[in-house]
């Protein structure tokens, strides 16, 4: 080895380990202000539900704090509110295991028999016995104005571990975030009309291929009045192809972090035949070419036949032999779930049939909760 493969070597192992301990210091600042917030919520929630404090207390709170700490941030009357609403929804969290950190007033001990005047800072360790399948490190991994945003938007406890498992997976941003929640993927997720289970051998892959699609997309980039007609009835695959093709960083963010374009109009040629792959994409996780037929009209079970001729040329003639067996999905504007899901178990290669809307079929409401294409598309860029 020479003398400069030494130094390069080495500078990647120190670079390793720099980035490293700054990862791991990072996380514990975050973890350290979770804990913070849930105590100073807790301190909060005891003396401003039962009327301890009088009305308006927490704003005056707030005031004081930023004249008696000057440059403070994250502790308006807002945050404050949404410390003591971390603390009310999370109070799932107060069986934990370790000592807590407590901070006395204790001139302010005897004011009132029933005034609390210590904040409990939890020590929270690397689980919890409240259930053994707590997300604990996923929870502590995102920060506060992720928690905040799932917290005033679902309701359900399953539905917001989901979306923190997902923000910590798929390394959200708040604005990500927001627009995972807008589309619903937790109810769109995995429960599209599919045959995985019949026709992949390994059953762990088939239940991770059935949570890697959702049974609707939100194509949101496609303005059909952009292009000029009234209605997407009138718009034939190829626009649609077409626009996915030019906003792909977009479509992918929709799909999921693992895929990987190929390209559109894949060409096969087998038998003399020559046959075209709409779009053609490889997932990392499932390990296999995923093929994508685009129709913009209502599902037709011709549809699933061409797909599955597809997919045996695609394993007969471009799969690698260390790949698993291609996947293929059916994206359509309009279905009728039950029929899909009992004619598709009759064919023998993996296939699932999902919908799709574009930005003529979104609501006002979810026109408003997603970022505008255009800033996303320089986050994108910058991020890059």
């Amino acid at each position: 080895m020479s003398e400069i493969q030494k130094y390069d070597e080495a500078v990647q192992v120190i670079k390793t380990a720099i980035l490293q301990s700054q990862y791991d210091a990072a996380r514990s600042v975050n973890e350290k202000q979770l804990m913070l917030y849930y105590g100073i919520g807790k301190f909060i929630s005891l003396n401003s539900r039962k009327g301890f404090w009088g009305q308006g207390a927490i704003d005056a709170i707030s005031e004081r704090l930023e004249k008696e700490l000057p440059g403070l941030k994250g502790f308006s009357a807002r945050n404050l509110r949404n410390m003591r609403t971390f603390y009310e929804e999370w109070t799932i969290l107060e069986q934990t295991s370790g000592t807590n950190e407590q901070i006395s007033i204790s001139n302010l001990a005897d004011a009132s028999a029933n005034i609390t005047t210590a904040i409990t800072i939890p020590n929270w360790q690397t689980h919890l016995p409240i259930s053994d399948g707590f997300p604990l490190l996923d929870f502590l991994h995102i920060g506060f104005s992720h928690h905040t945003l799932i917290l005033t938007k679902i309701k359900g406890i399953e539905e917001r571990l989901f979306y923190i498992r997902l923000a910590v997976s798929e390394h959200l941003s708040c604005d990500a975030l927001k627009e995972s929640i807008a589309r619903d993927d937790y109810h769109h997720r995995g429960s599209l009309p599919n045959n995985f289970i019949r026709t992949i051998s390994a059953g762990q892959q088939a239940l991770k291929a059935i949570s890697t699609f959702k049974d609707e997309y939100l194509l949101d980039f496609i303005n059909v009045e952009e292009l000029g007609v009234r209605d997407i009835q009138d718009v034939d695959e190829h626009v649609v192809e077409n626009a996915i093709v030019h906003n792909v960083k977009n479509f992918i963010l929709t799909f999921g972090k693992d895929f990987a374009f190929v390209r559109n109009q894949y060409h096969l040629d087998a038998f003399g035949e020559d046959q075209y792959i709409d779009l053609l994409f490889f997932n990392r996780s499932l390990n296999c070419l995923v093929a994508v037929e685009l129709k913009t009209g209502k599902f037709k079970t011709s549809y699933l036949g061409q797909l599955q001729g597809y997919l045996s040329i695609l394993d007969g003639y471009e799969r690698k032999p260390h790949e698993n067996p291609s996947i293929g999905l059916i994206l359509c504007k309009d279905m009728n779930k039950s029929f899909v899901d009992y004619v598709i178990q009759d064919y023998t290669k993996p296939m699932g049939v999902a919908t799709y809307k574009t930005s003529k079929d979104m609501s006002e409401e979810l026109r408003k909760a997603l970022p505008d294409i255009e800033d996303l598309k320089k986050l994108l860029d910058r991020e890059e």
